[in-house]
């Protein structure tokens, strides 16, 4: 522990940003005047003592003009000369003075009153202190080896007195003033070496992140140095190569500029490549740039700018292809052989190209799942004589998967419209945009919106991909889009494309299809020879209409498959014989019972409609057209519930359908006949069955209408009757949409009556005449005519009050 002593009178010599610690022997100038006064001072003041002892001074640090607090007692060992020349002292610091008031004395100096500090450790020492000791030498060695001063490293390890052991740290330079000054005022000894200890384990652990941040830049520097000589002597021995093959001094950007010129492109495309190969011979290997630049080159190199296949001008083949291909559908084949027929008549009065426009098609193939959009795009194309290339599009979120990246980012693509010229290798191909109602959108951007330029015939003569920046001239593409759901597609792209719907299929058309197309397909997959296995055509009928309810034929293609793999394992087991025919008897032994069976076909007693307020009505779903039923009944009169209950996952249009029909018949129930004081006094429930799928549209408000009125009146509504029709508040029968679709499930679900509203008439023009000439259609304006149609006759009077209670 540290204690104040013996009072002395001393000069002060003053140190500018410099701090001497006990135990240090420092030079100082006696050029200076302060310290000339001073030590002339000590001298003075020892002479005029016993004159044996030695000049003393007072060291102390001045930091900015101020005085530390606590200064250290220096002797003047020896006066001469320095070095340079210069007259100097040589001072040793003796210990620590607390300094106190000034006071006079001999000479110009300042003098100073203090109190030295005697400094003493414990004795023994502590074993903490033993373990500082250790470890401050430790460290001191440490960073005393790194710097090579091994003959230091001796007289460090010599040292026993704490308090100098701490002192020795003083001669560390990179210790900065403020923290000499910190050990300087700290008098415990145990704390200075704690204090010392710290300041240089955090100088060795600077020191070892500087020495490894500077191996890492060296290994970085000499890795460069070695790729740059390696790639000299790369380029030195291609040289040599090329010049033994006769191939002349031509380096890497030199062969680009050779293959842009010699390469057949459009004078815009031209220029924009020669640019990029200027680029190219300026910048160096090492700079990414290069690759970049490489990569595009590639790009624009490989596309087929002036390639294109030639028409196939054979209007009556063309023809003959589609229908072959594919049975129906003849809206598309129309189209494609319009198409083909204008055409060839621009091509003939030299009309190919008008406005830097050729002539291209955009057409949108909207229709249910397994109706052979897909696969009409290739017969398309083979019709036509052109490349067919296939876009998938659905899940697609990402704008620039359809405009392309820019060229800045890592990995950067052009877009997959970009890419399907390429795959095709001509500039005018069958694009098939697969599943454009999929598209979807999200932070990324909206794809659908990048598609607007693509598909529009007064724009994609100059498409821009944001990867080739290059005008691309897509007007000679046909484009064949495909959806689903119409209503998915936004409607600024859906103004771009001209629509050809695919509503379905008729049940004969399925026969057809699945004897000239699927039947072979499958026969070849599961292994058989063509004459092995026959299908009657009353066996693909069966399996048409009551084991595969479908707008398509996927479905009875999968049946069809089954049947022929039962077939051929039955035969492998040596349970059959072949050749064999496969007659409709044999379908439930070999797939098991029917999932479809015509309501009609059911037992009277176990219809759906053999009940009142039941009644059957036709919708559209994304998988084709299908039929509704819609139930009612009335609550107990004593449960007391009241209102209207509808259940089903209906949408808002469905539900003010259903108020729509309740409300017409509470206010003209009373002329139909109806005993409307229930609706008034009694709870309504509605519900569609097959709860799990939403249900939306206005379509049902005359099914909704009749099963009220049937629950009412007590009267069954016909098992053959099915209806389609949006209702008023006045009874009047508004037209709907998807007619075709619905008229074609009718058919598969064996109805055989349909009520349709009068503004539809027209449409049956689209309904293929062998469905017309198989239902009784009955076009209506009023809901009195649906219920004179739909509605089994009166019942008698006592009947009907109890069947309607």
């Amino acid at each position: 522990m540290a204690a104040m002593s013996t009072p002395l009178t001393l000069p002060v010599l003053p140190l500018d940003d410099e701090v001497v610690l006990p135990g240090m022997v420092v030079p100082l100038d006696l050029s200076d005047a302060e310290v000339r006064a001073a030590v002339e001072a000590a001298q003075a003041a020892a002479r005029d003592g016993d004159g044996k002892g030695k000049p003393k001074v007072l060291l102390v640090p001045r930091i900015d003009g101020t005085y530390a607090g606590t200064g250290v007692l220096g002797t003047v060992e020896q006066v001469g000369r320095l070095s340079d020349g210069d007259p100097g002292a040589l001072i040793r610091g003796r210990g620590r003075v607390q300094i106190g008031a000034g006071t006079t004395g001999p000479g110009a100096a300042l003098w100073i009153e203090g109190l030295s500090i005697d400094e003493t450790a414990p004795d023994p020492l502590p074993g903490a202190v033993v373990e500082l000791v250790k470890e401050y030498k430790a460290l001191a060695t440490d960073w005393l080896k790194k710097r090579g001063a091994w003959q230091v490293v001796d007289r460090v390890q010599q040292i026993e007195d704490v308090s100098a052991l701490a002192d020795n740290s003083g001669y560390s330079p990179f210790l900065s003033t403020a923290q000499k000054v910190e050990l300087l005022e700290t008098t415990d000894p145990v704390a200075r070496l704690r204090l010392a200890t710290e300041q240089l384990r955090h100088h060795l652990a600077e020191q070892d992140v500087a020495e490894s941040i500077a191996k890492d830049v060296q290994e970085g520097v000499d890795k460069q140095q070695r790729e740059f000589l390696l790639r000299r002597q790369l380029d030195a021995v291609r040289k040599e190569l090329r010049e033994l093959n006769g191939e002349g001094d031509e380096d890497e950007s030199g062969d680009y500029r050779s293959r842009v010129e010699a390469a057949d492109l459009p004078e815009k495309v031209r220029e924009a490549a020669l640019k990029e190969v200027d680029k190219l011979e300026r910048a160096s290997d090492q700079s990414p740039e290069g690759s970049w630049i490489r990569t595009w080159l590639d790009t624009v190199l490989e596309l087929p700018w002036n390639e294109r296949t030639e028409d196939e001008y054979d209007i009556r083949g063309a023809q003959a292809i589609l229908d072959a291909e594919h049975a129906g559908l003849e809206d598309v084949k129309e189209r494609i052989t319009e198409y083909l027929a204008v055409r060839k008549r621009r091509a003939d009065r030299g009309l190919g190209v008008v406005g830097g426009r050729r002539g291209g098609a955009v057409l949108a193939l909207v229709g249910p799942p397994g109706v052979g959009k897909t696969s009409l795009g290739e017969s398309v194309a083979h019709a036509m004589g052109r490349k067919f290339v296939r876009v998938a599009l659905g899940g697609v979120r990402d704008e620039a998967e359809i405009r392309g990246h820019r060229r800045t980012y890592v990995g950067a693509l052009p877009g997959r419209i970009v890419r399907a010229i390429k795959e095709a290798g001509s500039m005018n191909p069958v694009v098939l945009l697969d599943e454009i109602d999929k598209v979807g959108s999200d932070f990324r951007g909206d794809p659908a919106a990048a598609l607007l330029e693509v598909l529009d015939p007064a724009q994609n003569h100059t498409f821009r991909d944001h990867y080739l920046e290059v005008e691309l001239d897509l007007s000679d593409v046909v484009f064949l889009a495909t959806a689903n759901v119409l209503e998915a597609i936004p409607e600024a792209l859906l103004d771009r494309m001209e629509l050809v719907r695919l509503d379905g299929y008729t049940e004969d058309e399925k026969i057809v299809i699945a004897r000239d197309h699927l039947l072979p397909r499958q026969l070849e997959r599961a292994g058989l020879e063509p004459g092995e296995v026959t299908l009657e055509d009353e066996a693909l009928r069966k399996l048409a209409g009551e084991y595969t309810r479908e707008a398509g034929v996927r479905n009875l293609e999968r049946a069809i498959a089954r049947l022929l793999r039962k077939v051929a394992a039955e035969h492998e087991l040596g349970d059959r014989e072949l050749p064999f025919t496969l007659g409709a008897g044999h379908l439930r032994k070999l797939i098991g019972r029917p999932h479809h069976v015509p309501e009609s076909a059911q037992d009277p007693a176990e219809r759906r409609t053999a009940v009142p307020g039941v009644a059957t009505g036709l919708a559209v779903t994304g998988a084709g057209g299908d039929v509704l039923y819609v139930e009612a009944s009335l609550a107990d009169p004593e449960t007391g519930a009241s209102g209207l209950t509808l259940t089903g996952q209906l949408g808002d249009v469905m539900k003010e359908s259903a108020r729509i029909a309740l409300s017409f018949l509470r206010s003209r129930g009373a002329e139909l006949e109806l005993p409307v004081a229930d609706l008034k006094d009694r709870g309504v429930h509605i519900h569609f069955p097959a709860g799990a799928v939403p249900k939306d549209g206005p379509s049902a408000g005359i099914t909704m209408t009749t099963a009220l009125a049937s629950l009412l009146s007590g009267r069954l509504v016909r098992t053959d009757v099915a209806m389609t029709g949006e209702v008023s508040l006045t009874g009047r029968v508004l037209p709907i949409g998807g007619l075709k679709q619905k008229l074609l499930a009718a058919h598969r679900a064996g109805i055989t009556t349909v009520v349709i509203p009068k503004r539809n008439e027209p449409d049956l023009d689209d309904v293929p005449s062998e469905i017309l000439d198989k239902l009784d259609i009955h076009p209506v304006t009023d809901v009195r005519q649906v219920l004179d149609l739909a509605l089994t006759p009166a019942e008698a009077p006592e009947t009907l009050v109890k069947t309607a209670a």
